[in-house]
């Protein structure tokens, strides 16, 4: 079924001032569970992370915007139509190495701990919510973390962890997310935009002063939280 949204462009609303890089984000995926893509548009080549829906109108679009140079999985619920996109697009694959047997047949960049995928972008290993959760850091626009589904919206547009029956290992996914906030700073981390949930933003494009709100999460009370059907 074609996309009945087309992609928009995020940050625009909040964060004007970051002339050499355009975000944008897809409708959610039926592929990948309502998943949330984004394409980051840039001058060393156009990263796409986890896959949008495989129709004309995104493929179009993609190809207008200039094609995809690398395409990052965040976890392996992001999967979607990643042999053709890559058929497509000839791009590279990059993946934490604990999930990259999902893909055989496919050229594939696994990586560890981190991965820079351009000057202004790497990829973080995240584990928790799957065994190679990952996220990925633009250091532009203010500092940008799209957290797969490592880190959601809740309902008063807050990021947290989400625990559900299929989590892989819950304190770890806590212990990473206590990580992010040793390697940031406020003045480094203004914005995650969630790879889904996007509805619980109430129309905004990312959540903004995301360090902040990092912070003021209980991580304690989190262990004991009771995991979602």
């Amino acid at each position: 079924m074609p996309s009945l949204k087309q992609p928009r462009r995020v940050l625009d609303d909040v964060e004007p001032s970051c002339p050499h890089t355009t975000i944008y984000a897809f409708p959610p995926n039926r592929d990948t569970l309502g998943g949330t893509a984004y394409l980051i548009v840039e001058k060393e080549g156009n990263i796409l992370i986890d896959c949008p829906a495989w129709d004309d109108a995104n493929q179009q679009f993609l190809h207008a915007q200039g094609g995809v140079r690398s395409l990052l999985l965040t976890h392996r619920g992001g999967i979607g139509k990643v042999s053709e996109i890559q058929h497509a697009f000839q791009c590279e694959i990059f993946i934490q190495e604990q999930e990259a047997y999902l893909l055989p047949g496919l050229a594939l960049t696994p990586f560890q701990q981190e991965f820079a995928l351009s000057s202004d972008a790497r990829a973080l290993w995240t584990p928790g919510h799957s065994p190679g959760s990952s996220c990925l850091y633009l250091n532009a626009c203010g500092g940008v973390l799209f957290s797969g589904r490592h880190l959601l919206s809740d309902r008063q547009g807050n990021p947290t962890p989400l625990r559900t029956a299929k989590t892989f290992h819950w304190k770890r996914q806590i212990r990473h997310v206590r990580s992010l906030l040793d390697q940031f700073t406020p003045e480094t981390l203004n914005f995650i935009c969630p790879g889904a949930s996007i509805g619980f933003l109430r129309g905004k494009s990312a959540i903004d002063q995301a360090y902040v709100k990092l912070a003021h999460l209980d991580l304690d009370a989190c262990l004991t939280t009771v995991p979602l059907l």
